[in-house]
C-alpha cells in the first residue's frame, strides 16, 4: 500500500504563516474529500504536497521518497488544479489540444483514448483557446487532465466549479468508476459539499491553516447529532459531551454533540435529535458560512 507523508508542513507567504506544522497521513485507494473554509489554505496544501509549492517548513514523502524535486515520486502524483487564465499569460495563449499535450509529457501514464473519450463527453473542441473558456468549460479541462493522468494519487480542486448539476452529476460517476476499476487515491476539494459526501470515503477538514480533522466520513456522521428543546433539557442532556456551535432562541437552543467512543445522548429527557449532514458538521465546527 502506497501512502503520500507530510509532516510538520509550514508555509509562510509575505511573513505570514497559512499553514502551521501540518501532519497528514494518505494512503491509497480511498477517496478522500478535502473541506475547509476560503483562506484555510486547502490549495496551498495540496500544491506543497505535489511538489508545485516549496514548503517552508517539514517533509513530503512518497513511500519513503522526498516528493521535492524527485521524478520518481513525482510520477506518481497529479494535482490538477483550477483553472483561471490571465490575459496575456502563456496558458491563456494556448488550444486545448496544445495544452493537454503539455500536460501529457508530466504524466508517465498518461491515457490519450480516455482524454479524447472524455474531451467528446464534456464536448469540448480542442481547437478552442484557454482564454475562450467559460468557468464551466475551464472545470472540465482539469477534470479531462486528473482522469487521463492516471497518476496513483490524483488531486483536485473544486473540479466542479461552474459545472450544471448534470455535469456535477456525471464528474461524480465518472470519479467513482474510476476509482472502481483502478483503485486510484483521489483527493477532491470542494465547497460542495452536500452532494460529494457520498462519495468521500474519509473528509479531511482544513481550518485557518491546520487540519481540524481527519476521519472516516460515516463514522463522524454517526458521532455528531443536533440536539435542540429547552434550554435546561439541552443542556443537562448534552452535559459531559464535545459541543459544538449552540443556538439560542428565546428559551430553547440547539447545539452540535460529538460523541466519543462509549459516550451515548440520553433519552429521558425532553429534546429533539436529530442527524446531521457533512455540510452541517463542518459549519458547525467552522463557522457559519461553507
Amino acid at each position: 500500500m502506497s501512502k503520500l507523508i507530510g509532516q510538520r508542513i509550514s508555509k509562510v507567504y509575505g511573513g505570514k504563516e497559512v499553514l502551521h506544522g501540518i501532519d497528514l497521513e494518505l494512503e491509497s485507494g480511498k477517496i478522500y474529500g478535502l473541506i475547509g473554509r476560503n483562506g484555510a489554505g486547502k490549495t496551498t496544501l495540496l500544491s506543497i504536497l505535489t511538489s508545485q509549492n516549496p514548503t517552508t517548513g517539514g517533509t513530503i514523502t512518497f513511500d519513503g521518497e522526498p516528493v521535492w524535486e524527485n521524478p520518481k515520486a513525482l510520477a506518481h502524483l497529479c494535482f490538477s488544479r483550477e483553472l483561471n487564465p490571465v490575459a496575456g499569460s502563456s496558458t491563456s495563449a494556448l488550444k486545448i489540444k496544445e495544452y493537454l499535450r503539455i500536460a501529457a509529457t508530466f504524466y508517465p501514464k498518461w491515457d490519450k483514448k480516455m482524454a479524447e473519450d472524455l474531451m467528446r463527453e464534456f464536448a469540448l473542441d480542442e481547437k478552442k483557446h484557454i482564454s475562450k473558456l467559460s468557468k464551466g468549460m475551464l472545470s472540465m479541462v482539469t477534470i479531462v487532465v486528473a482522469m487521463a493522468s492516471k497518476a496513483e494519487f490524483t488531486f483536485m480542486d473544486e473540479p466542479v466549479a461552474g459545472l450544471d448539476v448534470v455535469m456535477r452529476e456525471k464528474f461524480y460517476q465518472l470519479l467513482v468508476e474510476e476509482f472502481t476499476e483502478t483503485g486510484r487515491t483521489f483527493v477532491i476539494s470542494t465547497h460542495i459539499i452536500e452532494e460529494a459526501a457520498d462519495v468521500f470515503e474519509e473528509v479531511i477538514i482544513v481550518d485557518q491553516g491546520k487540519i481540524l480533522m481527519k476521519e472516516n466520513t460515516q463514522d463522524l456522521l454517526e458521532r455528531c447529532w443536533h440536539v435542540s428543546g429547552h434550554e435546561e433539557e439541552v443542556d443537562a442532556a448534552a452535559a459531559g459531551l464535545e459541543r459544538h456551535h449552540e443556538e439560542h432562541m428565546g428559551r430553547s437552543k440547539g447545539v452540535m454533540v460529538m460523541l466519543q467512543p462509549g459516550q451515548k445522548i440520553p433519552e429521558h429527557y425532553d429534546i429533539t435529535i436529530q442527524k446531521l449532514s457533512l455540510q452541517k458538521v463542518f459549519t458547525a465546527l467552522c463557522g457559519e458560512e461553507a
